[in-house]
């Protein structure tokens, strides 16, 4: 049995599981989760149609570099997301499609980290568990980096000493931020850009939250835009991940891509077509559909918008909680430990929130997790509200 196996923490929602098990709540209360971030908004039905117009394509085995429509879309998408320059992204060489950010997100280092070296992989603290998992079972050392508050959530990139950056092979980036929903700007990915430029490391910026932000006006930016600033057009040491899962609401159809540096690219390439991991063609066509229309993106945004705007408005009376930059995550300060929180919470609310120390890790007795939980508001709006206010009335039970 791979050794590197037995490295692996619990998953966050294994944990809470456990923390829930045997804990029986009202039953008069119907229950409503917050704790996963699993859109609920309706699929475009343009969308689903044209899945099934597709479907007769289960004969056909799909390619790992998929369609060339499919390539085609997804750069059309990010030059016009991004403004990005005309030709100065490459389908043919620059974008792979992926099952969703996660498989890609978890396969990279597998493809990329050289074991020998004794290798780093930075990521942000709290993060996506896939990093840390994704590090690991490539045999790299994962190395945490806090989002405290005080730095509105952002990594002090500045504070990391030149033997780490050198011993470093990966770094992992989230934004809008999985739980805190903060922007990076784009001076301080400029700064990374030359890091790895001079460190020879990767960025994968997972930007699957990208399309979930408050101000139509004011759109996250991305790494590949920041590079773009720069001049630099070849992307050389970033890749970008992006989604279909949030920005569409089909978290079913597993589809999402990477885009970025060719060399990069082309290495992940190889490592894929013995990973198994082609997008179905009925998936791509659907896809094509997706990345090609932004009428149902703007809508979507307009849902969690209304949904920020009531439960804030409920719950900012009686928790530190701030209106995130992106995202649909919620990341407020609980007034006891966060697991007590939780648990206590769905015993007496019927509602599942995710502890954030289990989104976290503790390093130099300091877990920017704790006291904190994380609430996804991915329920319809009547579920999102009846939840804040549950919520509020067990906080108000917590009072001196």
């Amino acid at each position: 049995m791979n050794p590197d196996l037995a490295r692996l923490q619990p998953y966050p929602f294994e944990k809470l599981a456990s923390l829930k098990a045997g804990v029986r709540p009202p039953p008069g209360l119907s229950p409503i989760a917050l704790s996963i971030g699993e859109p609920k908004h309706p699929t475009p039905e343009f969308i689903t149609e044209t899945l099934i117009a597709h479907l007769h394509l289960l004969a056909s085995y799909p390619t790992t570099r998929g369609l060339p429509a499919l390539r085609q879309a997804m750069a059309d998408w990010l030059r016009r997301r991004y403004g990005l320059p005309d030709g100065g992204l490459d389908p043919e060489r620059q974008i792979l499609p992926l099952n969703g950010t996660r498989e890609g997100l978890f396969a990279l280092p597998q493809a990329l980290v050289d074991r020998s070296r004794q290798p780093l992989v930075l990521m942000p603290n709290p993060f996506y568990q896939i990093y840390e998992g994704a590090a690991l079972l490539a045999g790299a050392e994962p190395s945490y980096l806090p989002c405290r508050s005080e730095q509105g959530y952002i990594p002090d990139f500045a504070a990391v000493d030149a033997d780490t950056w050198r011993r470093c092979q990966m770094l992992y980036l989230c934004s809008p931020g999985n739980p805190t929903g903060a922007v990076i700007p784009q001076p301080i990915l400029q700064r990374l850009i030359e890091l790895a430029r001079e460190f020879d490391f990767v960025i994968a910026a997972d930007e699957c939250y990208a399309e979930l932000y408050d101000e139509e006006s004011r759109p996250p930016v991305g790494l590949l835009q920041a590079a773009a600033a720069m001049g630099h057009t070849d992307y050389r040491h970033c890749l970008v991940f992006h989604s279909l899962s949030k920005r569409s609401n089909v978290p079913g159809l597993r589809s999402g891509l990477v885009a970025g540096d060719a060399e990069l690219i082309e290495r992940f390439f190889h490592y894929r077509t013995y990973h198994g991991c082609a997008m179905p063609v009925q998936h791509q066509y659907a896809s094509i559909a997706a990345w090609g229309d932004e009428a149902h993106v703007v809508a979507n945004r307009a849902l969690y918008r209304a949904k920020f705007d009531a439960v804030l408005a409920i719950l900012a009376e009686v928790l530190k909680v701030e209106r995130p930059e992106g995202g649909f995550y919620l990341w407020p300060r609980t007034p006891i430990p966060d697991p007590d929180f939780a648990r206590d919470l769905f015993a007496a609310a019927n509602v599942t929130v995710l502890p954030g120390s289990y989104l976290s890790r503790e390093v130099a007795g300091f877990d920017p997790g704790a006291g904190r939980v994380r609430l996804a508001l991915v329920a319809p709006l009547d579920e999102c509200v009846e939840a804040a206010w549950r919520i509020r009335r067990y906080v108000e039970t917590l009072a001196p």
